[in-house]
């Protein structure tokens, strides 16, 4: 009854109506109807909350809108290849949350980027200065602040940021001045200064990569990557910021694609061990979890890009990302919704990890 109560609240919060909507916009295949117990939503609109599409190009395409426009999208995410200006992104990100969406699903779009600093900025401008190098908890959270003005000059309301690993010598992203350094407690201290900033500037934060990318000696962007630590080195040294982010109240956080086999041989972000076991269960966090890109190297072994995103949702997963293109959202989104129909992904699990995406959403306006 509890948990019912919260997922109500969550879903009035996001502006989900508690009665049936008067008429079902056009669906994006099929005819699925109306879920029970979703408050209204249609099949395809629940897993559109579980997805952010990528696209090539300065605009969006119109497939892209007319999702969006059904109701069946959480977000967008934006990279170097859709960005010439700020004013140029700023217009698009106008043009996108203008568009007209049904009743329950007005809540913003997530607009997504990766602003860490230095090496990593999508939208031109701060901060300038890498993670690596980074000196005080001052000067990482002056770092959030600037990320933050950058973004909303953009009209992007999420970072993927910050960086929460904990490096090790020979460290692949320690190597792109992406970490802020080998302690723990060194890099608790600078990712959550950085969140914070993030949020006093009104955006909302994402810690990557659980349950930490920091001993890997190679990106999952270029090839597979195993960490062979053990679950009490995972747990004393590689958890410990993300811990301390959870404790900050960090909106998101990003699983890895890399495999840790001390816990699973699956990547990280297709193991309910460490979604729903680890990160939710003993870690206690209650926000929206992604993926990393699902469109990589790390994980072409565990079959098409529909496939990758039902492991992840079945997994716990709340937003299986794919940063490629748009049609490789669309089919993601088509695997989830055949996955729901065939009773591999149970509506339950769909609705609440659609009310978190909805909760965050919402959150975005503020």
């Amino acid at each position: 009854m509890i948990r019912l109560v919260i997922l109500a609240v969550a879903l009035v919060v996001a502006g989900v109506a508690l009665v049936p909507r008067e008429a079902d916009p056009p669906r994006l295949s099929g005819t699925p109807d109306a879920v029970p117990g979703s408050s209204g939503l249609t099949l395809a609109q629940l897993v559109g909350q579980h997805m952010v599409f990528a696209y090539d190009g300065l605009e969006p395409p119109p497939a892209l809108r007319r999702r969006i426009a059904r109701g069946e999208a959480a977000g967008v995410i934006l990279f170097a290849r859709n960005v010439r200006s700020t004013a140029q992104v700023r217009g698009v990100v106008r043009r996108l949350q203008a568009i007209e969406r049904p009743r329950g699903l007005t809540a913003p779009l997530l607009i997504m980027a990766d602003q860490e600093g230095g090496p990593v900025r999508r939208i031109p401008g701060a901060p300038a200065r890498a993670a690596g190098d980074v000196t005080s908890a001052a000067q990482a959270r002056a770092d959030g602040l600037a990320a933050a003005r950058t973004l909303r000059a953009a009209g992007v309301n999420m970072n993927l940021a910050p960086v929460a690993d904990v490096a090790r010598p020979g460290a692949a992203l320690e190597r792109e001045e992406r970490i802020y350094g080998r302690s723990p407690t060194r890099v608790a201290s600078f990712a959550s200064a950085f969140a914070r900033g993030l949020r006093d500037g009104g955006v909302r934060s994402t810690a990557k990569h659980f349950p930490g990318f920091g001993a890997a000696s190679v990106n999952t962007d270029d090839a597979p990557a195993r960490i062979g630590a053990s679950s009490a080195t995972l747990r004393a040294v590689d958890a410990k910021p993300f811990a301390a982010l959870i404790a900050a109240k960090v909106d998101a956080i990003m699983l890895s694609t890399a495999v840790y086999p001390a816990r699973d041989t699956r990547p990280a972000a297709f193991s309910s061990r460490w979604v729903t076991d680890e990160l939710r269960g003993r870690m206690g966090f209650d926000g929206v979890v992604i993926t990393d890109d699902l469109g990589t190297p790390a994980v072409r072994a565990y079959g098409s890009v529909a496939r990758r995103a039902v492991l992840a949702a079945k997994a716990g997963v709340d937003l299986p990302l794919l940063s490629m293109t748009y049609a490789d959202g669309a089919r993601a989104a088509e695997g989830l919704l055949a996955a729901a129909r065939a009773g591999e992904l149970p509506r339950a699990l769909l609705r609440d990890q659609a009310a978190r995406v909805l909760a965050l959403r919402a959150r975005a306006a503020r």
